[in-house]
């Protein structure tokens, strides 16, 4: 099994930790992190952009002018797409963009993420990351003392760590059972409790 220090936030070793392999020491499947990233994003849109046809512009349906005779075109009616207010051709409508992955291959492509992470030397376990106060001085002091400037937090956060922590930028605090693939590859360091690995592990195992 892999070994991490874990630290106060001081940054001082308070103990050892023992990762387990099946989460963070795992084959890298480059492959179900992107198919896993894509199908997140594809997910997040909602897919309600729509412009009028001709059909659904509000006016009427009659000939402009005569059909013959003019020596201009034939026009059917003032609401198609070459008439100023007329409907739009082939324009966007409503469509749903969802796709699937299957459980095992979404848990496997975050152990792989983990695993990329604990090798680059990107993850920070702390033993826990109580704050006595609401202070966001106190908690970029925290990340300062482990020089850490885009990172992703994963704790139980109590209110004077959220509170503390939400106006930062490059940082987000999520919670361990909130833990998105995205996430994981979009900020560049892991700073993660003693605790949240446990329930990490759980999850990912079980």
């Amino acid at each position: 099994m892999a070994i991490v220090d874990v630290y106060d936030i001081n940054k001082k070793i308070v103990g050892k930790l023992e990762l387990s392999d099946a989460v963070f020491d795992v084959d890298v499947k480059e492959y179900l992190i992107h198919e896993a990233v894509k199908v997140q994003l594809a997910n997040r849109r909602a897919g309600t952009v729509a412009v009028k046809n001709r059909s659904a512009v509000s006016g009427s349906g009659k000939k402009p002018f005569k059909q013959k005779g003019t020596g201009g075109a034939r026009q059917g009616c003032k609401r198609a797409p070459q008439y100023p207010g007329g409907g739009v051709a082939f324009g966007p409508q409503p469509k749903t963009y969802n796709l699937r992955m299957n459980k095992k291959a979404r848990r496997a492509a975050i152990c792989s993420a983990l695993t990329l992470l604990f090798r680059e030397n990107k993850l920070t376990v702390l033993n826990n990351l109580d704050l006595d106060t609401i202070s966001t001085k106190g908690f970029v002091n925290v990340l300062d003392t482990f020089d850490l400037s885009k990172a992703l937090i994963i704790a139980d956060a109590g209110r004077n760590l959220e509170l503390s922590a939400r106006n930062v930028r490059d940082i987000k605090l999520s919670k361990p059972e909130a833990l998105t693939i995205f996430d994981l590859m979009k900020f560049q360091n892991l700073m993660v409790t003693q605790d949240a690995v446990f329930k990490m592990e759980g999850a990912l195992q079980s």
